[in-house]
């Protein structure tokens, strides 16, 4: 394979500049060429005209989409401009951790036996939380739920697969690309994990994170996080992928008690002050988030938890 690197970002109101400059600095780690693409997302002005001069750095090419695609679309059009054979996936609101970023990707390259096709790095957040306290939930959920070391990631290789930071061979995304129904944000990543797993696909789980930059308002974080619970009901729906997820197995085990309503019922009566709690507290608890997530989904057509 073309020992070539494609790293593929996706812009979407962010200043990409910081990012950018720390990957072409490290350029000279990786065996072969290297090249960044940057995909704009139907950013607002201001953001377009503070990255499109980095168009005119070598080895950068940067593109605008007239309308905004999404977060799975936007993706496989990454890849289908890359040039090279391995692709590195990041998302614009990561930093690097070091110097060495590349480079552990490299040598974790050059001694992986030949079928991996897949690496994943991880995500780390700031040990101390944000000054801002609208932007703790984010943070406190992304040091509890997301930052993983590697030898725990690696005991559940698919499902603990995140897009953000993985290193893969365009031939993979080419046999399985992101599925573009799935609107919005959250779980493209766990429908990919499932078809891997489906399909025997060896993944390696690396501690190599970036550091997360990108911590949202709780008010933005419950939206999201309300849009990714309906695309996990539409990979539900539409596949049967994803009823080994926790909250899927949490609202099969309440029909299975024959709860599914009441359940329902009571976590709506509970709903105003679990995002009271969310939206207020100096410390919430990820219990109530999780409380609200398995309201969404019972909230959804229910056929797909009937299996």
């Amino acid at each position: 394979m073309q020992a070539g690197l494609s790293i593929l970002i996706p812009v979407h109101n962010r200043e990409v500049a910081p990012l950018l400059a720390s990957l072409l600095a490290q350029a000279a780690d990786w065996p072969g060429p290297v090249e960044v693409v940057l995909l704009d997302d139907k950013s607002a002005e201001e953001y377009r005209l503070k990255n499109r001069p980095l168009a005119y750095l070598p080895a950068v090419r940067y593109e605008e989409l007239p309308a905004n695609v999404g977060r799975a679309a936007i993706r496989n059009r990454l890849a289908a401009r890359a040039r090279y054979g391995w692709l590195l996936l990041l998302d614009n609101d990561s930093l690097l951790p070091d110097a060495q970023f590349l480079a552990r990707y490299a040598q974790a390259l050059a001694v992986a036996p030949v079928q991996i096709s897949l690496f994943v790095g991880g995500t780390t957040y700031e040990a101390t939380p944000p000054a801002d306290p609208a932007l703790y939930l984010r943070w406190h959920y992304g040091r509890a739920r997301e930052m993983r070391p590697a030898a725990r990631r690696q005991g559940q290789p698919t499902s603990q697969l995140t897009l953000n930071n993985a290193l893969l061979t365009s031939e993979l995304l080419r046999q399985f690309p992101l599925d573009e129904r799935l609107s919005g944000y959250g779980h493209e990543d766990t429908r990919l994990g499932l078809e891997l797993a489906r399909a025997g696909v060896a993944v390696q789980h690396l501690d190599n994170p970036v550091l997360h930059d990108g911590l949202e308002p709780a008010a933005t974080f419950l939206e999201k996080s309300h849009q990714a619970v309906r695309n996990l009901a539409q990979v539900l729906r539409t596949d049967g992928l994803g009823a080994d997820t926790r909250l899927a197995q949490a609202a099969r085990y309440l029909g299975r008690l024959g709860l599914r309503a009441p359940g329902r019922a009571a976590l709506a009566a509970l709903a105003p002050a679990l995002r009271h709690h969310l939206l207020t507290a100096t410390r919430p608890r990820l219990r109530a988030l999780d409380a609200l997530k398995l309201l969404w989904l019972l909230q959804e057509p229910d056929e797909h938890l009937r299996r």
